[in-house]
Formats: structure tokens, C-alpha cells, sequence
């Protein structure tokens, strides 16, 4: 089984990378795939519960993270570095994730076998 590692980076506002990171995250893990999810710099913002992208005009991709669960996609971390830059709490975040330090999210990608950044 192939260890596949979707790295979010980029806001979720004015681009589609994070909907796409997002439809190959769940397709892969509906290929059975092992699949994870990293959140780092204006990546968590992905996270933030309630948002409400359609009054700017976007999709609201955002609410389908709460489907991870059913794609067994269990292995969502998020940079604690990357929390405090945004003044962001656990409470905040809509949906359950590990948060952790760079040196932990350094060892997690080498343990897969492909990472792809959002």
C-alpha cells in the first residue's frame, strides 16, 4: 500500500489548490491508498470552522474535510508554528487533528512514500 502525503500550504481563498489537494486526498483513499494530511503556514486556514466562502464568490469545499472519516483518512496533522502565526486555538479548527511541531512533520514525510504540496 502506498503511503501518499497531501501537504496544505496556500490559503484556501483565490486559488483551487486546496479543493484539489482535497479531491486527491479522498480519490486516493478511495483507492486504497494510506493517505495523511499536513497543514502548515496559511495552509490551516483550511481548518477554520464556520466559514462561509460563498459570500466572496467560492465554493464551499471546505465543509467536505468533515468527510475524511468516512474515507479512513485518520493521519491529519497541523503545525503548531503555524497555529500561533494565525492566533488560532484547537477550538477553532472544525475538524479532530494532531497538532505538532516541524521536527514531527519532518519525520512524518520521510515515513511516506510520496508528499504532494497544495
Amino acid at each position: 500500500m502506498k503511503k501518499l502525503c497531501i501537504l496544505f500550504r496556500c490559503s484556501p481563498q483565490g486559488t483551487v489548490r486546496g479543493r484539489e489537494g482535497l479531491d486527491l486526498a479522498l480519490l486516493s483513499a478511495s483507492f486504497e491508498q494510506e493517505v495523511s494530511l499536513v497543514f502548515v503556514d496559511e495552509g490551516v486556514l483550511h481548518l477554520i470552522k464556520d466559514q462561509q466562502p460563498e459570500l466572496i464568490g467560492a465554493k464551499d469545499y471546505i465543509s467536505t474535510f468533515k468527510a475524511l472519516p468516512l474515507y479512513d483518512i485518520e493521519s491529519v496533522f497541523v503545525c503548531k508554528q503555524s497555529l500561533a502565526d494565525y492566533g488560532l486555538s484547537h477550538g477553532l479548527l472544525s475538524i479532530p487533528v494532531t497538532v505538532v511541531n516541524d521536527e514531527a512533520i519532518a519525520a512524518h514525510l520521510k515515513q511516506v512514500d510520496e508528499v504532494l504540496v497544495f
